[in-house]
């Protein structure tokens, strides 16, 4: 799932292609993607991009005024294509194109881009709106975790309100801090050597400082790193650099000691136990059931 550093390396590459450039048509193959009518999409066509930005995982697209909205969700990308072709897309179950955004011609070619959604849940949103805030994901967000107001006093107010709530849920939690997703928090997580159940309450000061850092360090480095990265390399680039999410058996970076994972009924977190639960393993009930 694209979260807030690839989101904000998309931002930044497709700020440089699109600026400038008009939309001269979109085509919304997966219909199900789009979630407003007002205004058309029609409304767009023809308006000129004025700028690209994110909000936690959503991009947006800013062209005269209105504002392209994405959330790409689980399985969603997008991609950059030099020339499109001249006849518009179908519905089609077997496709994994869910929009198409048709650019102004240059030399003879439309450019434009494909936002494409793999597997059977479709989940990414398309909404063209007159303000983001109109998006409902968008006005419920938390704070960025990157931002200059994003303190460590602004955590510790966070994590005291969230009580007992394991420390895992709140990080990813989009209302309670924007941008962070289900890689991410597992990252942050290994370098604080932090539980992923802990209670959000229970952090010692020194604790809160070591999440605070672990926090801003993890996802600075992983923004840096994508800067001037190219859609089509953000991928590879995030899953290179990860510790232990998507790493369950391999050998822990810090330790040595093999990741180990909890899987849920639909999502699975991974972790050390040396580094992060004083060497003990956490339960993990699917794989309980499976061993009995």
């Amino acid at each position: 799932m694209p979260e807030m550093p690839e989101v904000e390396a998309l931002a930044q590459d497709l700020r440089g292609r699109l600026d400038g450039r008009a939309i001269t048509k979109i085509h919304v193959p997966q219909f199900s993607a789009l979630k407003t009518y007002d205004p058309p999409l029609a409304a767009i066509e023809g308006a000129l991009v004025d700028g690209v930005s994110r909000h936690g995982k959503f991009l947006d697209i800013e062209a005269s005024g209105l504002h392209l909205v994405l959330h790409l969700a689980r399985a969603g990308w997008v991609r950059w294509k030099d020339e499109l072709p001249a006849l518009p897309p179908r519905p089609s179950q077997k496709s994994t194109l869910a929009v198409r955004v048709v650019l102004d011609e240059q030399d003879g070619v439309s450019p434009g881009l494909d936002i494409t959604e793999a597997g059977t849940k479709k989940s990414l949103a398309l909404y063209l709106v007159r303000d983001p805030m109109d998006v409902p994901g968008v006005a419920s967000l938390g704070p960025d975790p990157l931002t200059l107001d994003f303190t460590r006093d602004v955590l510790a107010a966070i994590l005291e309100q969230e009580g007992r709530k394991q420390i895992k849920g709140v990080l990813r939690h989009q209302g309670t801090i924007a941008g962070i997703g289900n890689a991410y928090s597992d990252e942050i997580l290994h370098a604080a050597r932090m539980s992923p159940f802990k209670p959000a309450n229970s952090l010692t000061d020194d604790e809160l400082t070591t999440l605070y850092d672990a926090v801003r360090s993890t996802l600075g480095d992983a923004v840096e790193r994508s800067s001037g990265l190219a859609a089509s390399e953000l991928k590879k680039e995030k899953k290179t650099n990860m510790a232990v999410h998507g790493r369950t058996g391999e050998k822990c970076p810090v330790c040595g000691d093999v990741v180990r994972e909890v899987s849920f009924a639909d999502s699975s977190l991974q972790y050390c136990a040396t580094c992060q639960t004083g060497g003990k393993p956490l339960a993990d009930r699917r794989m309980s059931k499976l061993l009995k």
